[in-house]
C-alpha cells in the first residue's frame, strides 16, 4: 500500500469530523447521502497532512501504513470523548454488517479471550458444527490451524476460525485438562434472537438476544405461540442485550402497547421524531429482566413498558446509552459510526449516562453473573428471575 493512500484517508476522516466530505450512511434510521459543505481544509486535515509529510520525509524506519491509517482514524473518533462512537476498519466492515443480520459463517461459538490460555468458549449454538463436535462452554480453543490463539489475540483468532462456507478449520481444544484436535466444517450460523418457553402458572418466558434484524417478527411469533399454549402472563429477559435497530424496537412496542408515544429522538440538526403505536395491544401482566449490560434499545424497551405501567422491571441499573449512531463509509472501505442523535423514552426522559432504574433492584454475585452470561445458570438458581415470577404469580 502506498503512503499517499494513508494520508488521503486520514485527511478524508479529518474532513468528516468537520462535516466536510461526501459520505453514505447505513443506519437503523435509514440510508441517506450527506451533502458536502465548504471544501476548505480543516485544522484536523491540515495537521494530518503536516505530520504525514514529516513522517514521509524524515522517519528512518519502516512502518505499516494500513495499521497507521486505522490507528489515526480510531484515535480521531476516540478523541471526541464519546464512548459510543467508533471506527471500523475495512477488514472488519463486512463482519460489522453481517452481525446486524443475526447470521454469520463459522462454527457456532461465542468466545472470550485470556492472554495466557487463548479463546474461552462462553456459549455454543445448538445444532452448530461446534455443538456437533462436542465443544462445551468452558472449553479453551488453544490453537487454530496449529497457531496459538493466545499469541494471535482475540480478533485475529476469531477471523481465522471464520471463513467461507463449506471449508474446514482445524482447532486444538482443551476440555477439562484433555487436549483434542478437531476438524470442523464452517457453515452459516443463524444467531438465536428469541428463546421462548412456557413456565408453570402459564408464564410465557421470552429472552431477546438483541434488537437487530428479525427481532420483532420472531418476538411476536414467540409471544403468539406461547399464548396459544395458554400463556396469560409474559416475562421478557433483555439482560446482556446490546440493543439494535429502532425499527425493530418500535415494531415490538407497537404490538405490546396501547395507543400513544412509544419512541422519541432528536438528531444533530435539532430535528425531532416521534413514533406512536396504534390502539391494538396486549392486555397481559408483564415483567422485564434487565442488568448493567442491557444497552440502548433493550433499555428503552424496558423503559417503555415501565412508563406505560404494563410491566414491572427487575434487576440492576442499565448502562445508560442515550445516543444513536449512524455509520458513514470512508473512501478506503472503512467506516466510522458516530453518535448523531439522542433517544428519549415515551415520557421524554433521556437515559444517557443514567440508565433505567428497575422497580425491584436485585444484583447477582460474580459467580451467578458469569453463569447467567454463559447460559449455565439454572432458572431456579436465578434470584432475579425468581423475583420476577413472584411478581407475576403472587
Amino acid at each position: 500500500m502506498k503512503k499517499s493512500r494513508f494520508w488521503l484517508t486520514a485527511i478524508a476522516l479529518a474532513l468528516l469530523c468537520s462535516g466536510l466530505t461526501f459520505v453514505i450512511t447505513y443506519a437503523s434510521l435509514g440510508r441517506r447521502e450527506v451533502s458536502p459543505g465548504a471544501t476548505s481544509m480543516s485544522p484536523q486535515a491540515l495537521k494530518a497532512l503536516e505530520v504525514g509529510q514529516y513522517i514521509d520525509t524524515y522517519f528512518i524506519d519502516e512502518y505499516d501504513t494500513d495499521e497507521m491509517n486505522d490507528a489515526i482514524a480510531s484515535a480521531m473518533v476516540e478523541s471526541t470523548g464519546d464512548r459510543w462512537s467508533y471506527y471500523i476498519s475495512a477488514n472488519d466492515l463486512d463482519r460489522y454488517f453481517e452481525n446486524l443480520t443475526n447470521s454469520y459463517v463459522g462454527i457456532g461459538v461465542t468466545v472470550n479471550f485470556d492472554e495466557t490460555q487463548g479463546l474461552i468458549v462462553d456459549a455454543v449454538t445448538p445444532g452448530s458444527p461446534a455443538a456437533e463436535a462436542g465443544i462445551l462452554p468452558g472449553d479453551v480453543i488453544t490453537a487454530v490451524e496449529g497457531e496459538s490463539t493466545a499469541e494471535m489475540g482475540l480478533n485475529a483468532a476469531r477471523d481465522r476460525i471464520r471463513g467461507q462456507e463449506g471449508t474446514k478449520v482445524s482447532l486444538t481444544v482443551l476440555h477439562e485438562g484433555v487436549q483434542a484436535e478437531l476438524f470442523l466444517t464452517r457453515r452459516s450460523i443463524q444467531t438465536e434472537v428469541v428463546h421462548a418457553e412456557l413456565f408453570e402458572n402459564n408464564v410465557g418466558y421470552i429472552r431477546i438476544a438483541n434488537f437487530d434484524e428479525s427481532c420483532a417478527s420472531q418476538s411476536i411469533a414467540a409471544i403468539e405461540s406461547l399464548m396459544a399454549k395458554g400463556a396469560d402472563k409474559l416475562l421478557f429477559d433483555v439482560r446482556f442485550n446490546p440493543g439494535g435497530m429502532k425499527d425493530e424496537l418500535c415494531e415490538l412496542l407497537d404490538y405490546l402497547l396501547p395507543e400513544g408515544i412509544i419512541f422519541q429522538s432528536v438528531n444533530y440538526r435539532g430535528q425531532e421524531e416521534i413514533i406512536r403505536s396504534d390502539k391494538d395491544c396486549l392486555e397481559l401482566p408483564m415483567a422485564v429482566l434487565i442488568n448493567g449490560d442491557s444497552y440502548s434499545a433493550a433499555e428503552f424497551f424496558a423503559a417503555a413498558l415501565q412508563e406505560y405501567g404494563v410491566a414491572k422491571v427487575i434487576g440492576t441499573q442499565t448502562v445508560g446509552k442515550g445516543f444513536y449512531q449512524q455509520t458513514y463509509l470512508l473512501s478506503d472501505g472503512s467506516a466510522v459510526a458516530l453518535s448523531s442523535g439522542r433517544y428519549r423514552t415515551p415520557n421524554g426522559v433521556s437515559l444517557a449516562g443514567v440508565g433505567l432504574t428497575p422497580d425491584v433492584e436485585l444484583d447477582l454475585d460474580d459467580e451467578m453473573y458469569y453463569s447467567l452470561y454463559s447460559g449455565t445458570l439454572a432458572y431456579e438458581d436465578d434470584p432475579q428471575m425468581q423475583a420476577a415470577l413472584e411478581i407475576l404469580v403472587p
